[in-house]
């Protein structure tokens, strides 16, 4: 591995490779894995060549992981992008691509995030992986989990939609149902791992969550002919996947791959809109003296898009980050239009996409219409 330590998204402060928490002791704020960029520039350059594997793990140089052999044997990973010109017609844009996530084992793109966190529990050899859900990272988790015969337990909100706990169960996972929000979940999740010594999965506050999604941005600079866009538009609810996507272009810079990183999108619904409403105060405002003197208002989310629906942002501070680094933006859309953009998604571009999905089509396109994204730019969603 290459990493070498940590380092405080909220108050900077930095610990050694060989930490073994989640969380900042200082502050108890988000940690980010980090890495000496130079050493593993050979060594990711070569994982790409000929016989590389076909999922995540051909980008191990940069991930907190040394023992491939307990890598899941679904392939999690090298999902296509689309590009899509019909699509992009309809917004007056003349490239837009399509990273189809729906492909990898538990129809999701957390399933990135649940790979490496995976990985790093069958390290520490962990009796038991936990998390909190609203019902994809909770799936991807019982899935991945099960592909390998880890226990898995899952925490959700007893609302959350019957399929979803349904296929929870079918992966084997023991699912405990919460009478509260998603929010509530998440609290009890980081309490019983804390008692039992569980290995706790929930965004946000494992690290390497982030680690698994970042690799979506080193394969759509794959798939690019090794260049970055001009935006990639992610739907956020937690902020982890806005974080992770732009950890990747970042490590590409910081290793001489590209000169300039994509503008971030940051993509929501009007009634989940923590991270949008953090982003439009900074941009207002500047930026704070010190990350940590920034505070993110929770909501109230009543979104159909229950993916993307969460009332504190667990890793938000580093979403908003993420977005003023990248010279970015925020955009919201009501639910209708979320609901429009899933028809318009499959008729354009043969992709399906569910409410939490197609959000960032729906937002690319309020943005093309307001001309935040000018014709010509390249976009990837």
């Amino acid at each position: 591995m290459n990493t070498t330590g940590y380092s405080c998204f909220s108050c900077g402060a930095t610990q050694p490779s060989s930490f073994s928490g989640f969380t900042c002791p200082a502050c108890g704020g988000n940690l980010d894995v980090t890495y000496d960029h130079a050493a593993a520039r050979a060594g990711f350059l070569a994982a790409l060549g000929e016989g590389a594997r076909p999922d995540i793990f051909r980008y191990a140089p940069l991930l907190p992981v040394h023992d491939l052999a307990l890598a899941p044997p679904v392939r999690v990973g090298q999902t296509p992008l689309y590009h899509a010109d019909r699509l992009a017609a309809v917004a007056g844009l003349q490239n837009v691509w399509v990273k189809d996530d729906g492909l990898n084992p538990s129809a999701s793109f957390k399933d990135r995030a649940g790979a490496v966190a995976l990985v790093v529990a069958r390290q520490r050899k962990a009796a038991v992986i936990a998390g909190a859900t609203t019902g994809n990272a909770g799936s991807s988790m019982a899935c991945l989990s099960a592909s390998v015969g880890q226990p898995c337990v899952i925490f959700l909100p007893e609302k959350a939609p019957p399929a979803k706990i349904a296929q929870l169960l079918v992966f084997g996972a023991k699912v405990i149902a919460v009478r509260g929000t998603y929010d509530q979940a998440f609290d009890l999740c980081v309490e019983v791992c804390r008692a039992r010594g569980w290995f706790n999965r929930n965004t946000g506050a494992n690290p390497f969550t982030r680690e698994g999604k970042k690799t979506c941005s080193f394969e759509i600079w794959e798939q690019l002919g090794r260049r970055a866009p001009d935006w990639v538009a992610v739907s956020c609810g937690d902020g982890n996947i806005l974080s992770g996507i732009w950890k990747g272009w970042c490590d590409l810079k910081a290793m001489g791959l590209i000169e300039r990183a994509p503008r971030l999108l940051c993509a929501q619904a009007h009634t989940s809109n923590a991270i949008s409403r953090a982003v439009w105060s900074v941009q207002r405002a500047g930026r704070p003296a010190r990350w940590s003197d920034l505070r993110i208002e929770p909501v109230q989310a009543t979104t159909l898009a229950d993916s993307i629906s969460v009332d504190l942002p667990r890793d938000g501070l580093a979403a908003v980050r993420a977005v003023i680094e990248s010279r970015g933006i925020a955009v919201t859309v009501p639910d209708e239009d979320i609901l429009a953009a899933i028809p318009e998604l499959a008729r354009n571009s043969g992709v399906f996409a569910e409410p939490a999905a197609s959000c960032s089509w729906a937002c690319v396109r309020k943005a093309a219409r307001d001309g935040q994204i000018k014709r010509g730019e390249s976009v990837v969603c």
